[in-house]
């Protein structure tokens, strides 16, 4: 039998804590204490040479069960669509009128956050009603 892994999943950004934070908001996830011996996260960063400050931020499940997201500063910016994106399931179990409206709703609360609506797939035959979204720094998930 095949042994179950932890899954973590890294974004590459400019700014890992400020897009951390937004996915906290985004998933109910907490960001991490500070080092031992530091009281604050400004006060570990200032610890460190210049080049190494706010290198990285990481967040989590408090319940334990979802992935651990990482963000890891980076120098170039984003310039093409994300392979690899997350679903952000809103509207889980829901269908039709229903689920549009939850998942507006939600788009709506992320707006607020700085995230921006790409566009709105409304349900056809084939398939349910989603929203494609950018995160604070452009990287693309799903309301679906």
């Amino acid at each position: 039998m095949t042994k179950i892994r932890k899954l973590q999943v890294t974004f590459d950004c400019a700014q890992p804590e400020r897009v951390a934070r937004f996915w906290c908001e985004v998933l109910g996830y907490v960001a991490p204490q500070p080092p031992e011996g530091f009281a604050t996260w400004d006060d570990y960063n200032l610890s460190l040479p210049p080049e190494d400050r706010d290198a990285w931020f990481a967040c989590s499940d408090p319940s334990g069960v979802g992935p651990r997201l990482y963000f890891q500063r980076v120098p170039e910016g984003k310039v093409a669509k994300n392979r690899v994106h997350l679903d952000v399931r809103a509207g889980l179990g829901l269908v039709g009128p229903e689920r549009l409206a939850t998942l507006e709703a939600e788009r709506d609360r992320l707006v607020a956050l700085g995230a921006v609506c790409q566009r709105v797939m409304v349900a056809d035959e084939e398939n349910e009603s989603c929203i494609v979204m950018q995160d604070i720094e452009g990287n693309e998930f799903c309301l679906d």
